[in-house]
């Protein structure tokens, strides 16, 4: 008897805190709602009476679904917007898809099961763990695909439409787009159009139920460098970057693969490569796996493109030369003292003067050109070479002197040469452009003797107020613009670089001209590795994305509410990026500038 009343009493208390926290629950929702303000969000703490719209949201990001005239779209769309205010509570279990009015295309098919299970799987992500709150409302999405188009390219129509209305039980999302690429660009729209909403028992989505949307990036290229030589990354590494980069609708993973530090990435041609230039067995990227990361990329809307850097930045993984009957491939490969030969150590440069290293280029080019997908281009890297270094290696100075050349004609050479291997590897009819970085080969005074603009793209890495990329665009040259005083992301940590905060990584406009393919920001991991790469890159990254996809009037302090919500997003979809503000200022945007 004693033990069943100290239960009755037991149960009977476990009722009353229940009851205790329900309450308290609904008190906390309904006395702290967040208000629509003059298009942004704020917290309301006890009377407060902030005006704005009559109605109160239980959560921020439900008030950022129909505050303000971009809802909580990161990038903003570059045409017509019509957003409509109510919205429609669903879970993700109940979203239909039907693709009848695409082309019947095996490889369009595939792309679009693809990209609907990100889709859905997103989705989840965005309703936490307990998205099961039951709803009467289903989500039907029809796409349409106008070409067959498969292949990204600079070329590719990458429009969509987005029409949502809502009819009894069903919204009905609608998306008209040129290209798979459009339609998946589309859909990222159609998942920010949603967030969470929480009850006791579960959880589901809400969506806006009317929304008219036309939408097409400024730039083509639009991208991020990743280095993986100086400090190896992981592919679950390289795929967080990448599911980051399709929520912003970047579209190019430029991927620095080999450098003097290391020579990760595995060649068939010449293994001894890989196995002298990699940091251990296990920090190799095997051929499959670098095809996987393109596979990877492409269903998320974006081309890899790879990087060889040449002749400069290449040492550990060519010592072998010597030992195998083909000389000195490169020179001055860890020598010290660093400072008299290279940029940063170690050290390493290719040798033009040994005609054994086109033999091995011609192998290790055709490698490359195994990995990359037909039409796609190599960066052959090209900066940063060191006069000082080649100067040291008589070899080279008898070279250039039986030939009556200075270094930047040894340069150039060298460069054609190998561009000439690079067509021959690749095998096809048509020539493609390459990409070098802006050096001194690239100089508006040199360059036109050196460098063909029918075959040359110029990446320059200078700071914004400097002229050479204007230069470059008076001659002709194609570029792609990366700021350096605002978009190399590993600045702040070495030397007397400094940190950019997001909110000048946004400001950062690149020039407008055709010739301008668009931009990149990068990551060098001298002082970065798989641990810190999240927070380095995020959520400034997503600054970048906005910029190039919508080259928007607006400063970044009137965006503030729509980038930390992007942030909430990166954060769901399983990155790790730094903090920005307090999150009192997250709550009451713009008391805090």
């Amino acid at each position: 008897m004693r033990t069943v009343a100290i239960s009755r009493c037991g149960g009977f208390l476990a009722l009353l805190v229940l009851v205790f926290v329900l309450v308290n629950c609904t008190l906390c929702q309904t006395s702290s709602p967040y208000r629509c303000v003059d298009g942004k969000c704020l917290r309301q703490y006890g009377e407060d009476d902030l005006g704005g719209s009559d109605q109160g949201f239980g959560s921020l990001n439900e008030c950022r679904l129909v505050c303000g005239r971009y809802s909580s779209l990161w990038p903003i769309p570059t045409g017509t917007i019509r957003l409509g205010q109510e919205t429609r509570e669903f879970i993700p279990a109940n979203v239909e898809f039907n693709y009848s009015e695409s082309p019947e295309d095996e490889e369009i098919k595939n792309f679009f099961n693809e990209t609907q299970r990100i889709f859905v799987k997103n989705l989840y992500k965005e309703c936490s763990r307990h998205c099961n709150h039951s709803t009467t409302t289903s989500l039907f999405v029809s796409i349409k695909v106008l070409t067959a188009e498969t292949k990204l390219k600079w070329s590719t129509n990458e429009s969509y439409e987005l029409h949502i209305s809502t009819h009894e039980d069903t919204v009905h999302a609608k998306i008209i787009a040129g290209t798979i690429f459009g339609a998946r660009h589309g859909l990222e729209t159609l998942s920010q159009l949603t967030t969470e909403r929480s009850y006791q028992d579960g959880s589901c989505l809400v969506i806006l139920s009317e929304a008219q949307i036309t939408d097409s990036p400024i730039y083509p290229h639009r991208g991020f460098l990743l280095d993986t030589a100086r400090n190896f990354i992981s592919l679950r590494g390289i795929k967080r970057q990448l599911d980051g980069m399709a929520s912003v609708k970047l579209n190019v993973f430029h991927w620095h693969i080999t450098d003097s530090q290391s020579f990760p990435l595995e060649l068939v041609s010449f293994p001894q490569v890989t196995r002298l230039g990699a940091y251990s067995a296990k920090q190799i990227y095997s051929q499959a796996e670098v095809r996987e990361i393109f596979e990877y990329a492409r269903f998320r809307g974006i081309r890899v493109i790879l990087e060889f850097d040449a002749p400069a930045h290449a040492g550990n993984g060519w010592q072998w030369g010597p030992s195998e009957g083909y000389g000195n491939l490169a020179v001055c490969i860890n020598q010290q003292p660093w400072r008299k030969l290279c940029i940063e150590p170690p050290c390493g440069q290719l040798n033009p003067a040994n005609p054994k290293l086109y033999q091995v280029l011609q192998e290790v080019y055709a490698d490359f050109a195994g990995l990359i997908p037909s039409g796609e281009i190599l960066h052959m890297g090209g900066d940063e070479v060191f006069f000082g270094c080649w100067n040291a290696t008589q070899e080279i100075v008898n070279y250039i002197d039986e030939r009556n050349f200075d270094f930047l004609d040894l340069w150039g050479e060298f460069q054609s040469k190998v561009l000439a291997l690079w067509d021959q590897a690749r095998n096809e009819e048509a020539p493609v452009p390459t990409v070098l970085w802006s050096s001194h080969l690239t100089d508006p005074e040199v360059i036109e003797k050196y460098l063909p603009k029918d075959r040359y793209i110029i990446q320059t890495w200078v700071e914004g107020n400097k002229d050479l990329p204007k230069q470059l665009l008076k001659k002709g040259y194609r570029l792609i613009i990366s700021t350096k005083n605002a978009w190399y992301f590993d600045h702040g940590f070495w030397g007397v670089t400094s940190y950019y905060q997001w909110k000048k990584v946004y400001n950062n406009k690149i020039l407008k001209n055709p010739l301008v393919l668009g931009g990149e920001a990068c990551i060098w991991t001298e002082f970065i590795d798989e641990h810190s790469l999240d927070s380095r890159t995020w959520p400034r990254l997503a600054a970048v994305g906005e910029r190039l996809w919508a080259d928007p009037k607006l400063d970044a302090s009137k965006v503030e509410g729509r980038f930390y919500r992007q942030r909430d997003r990166l954060i769901a979809r399983g990155l790790n990026p730094e903090a920005v503000t307090p999150h009192w200022c997250e709550q009451n945007e713009d008391r805090c500038q």
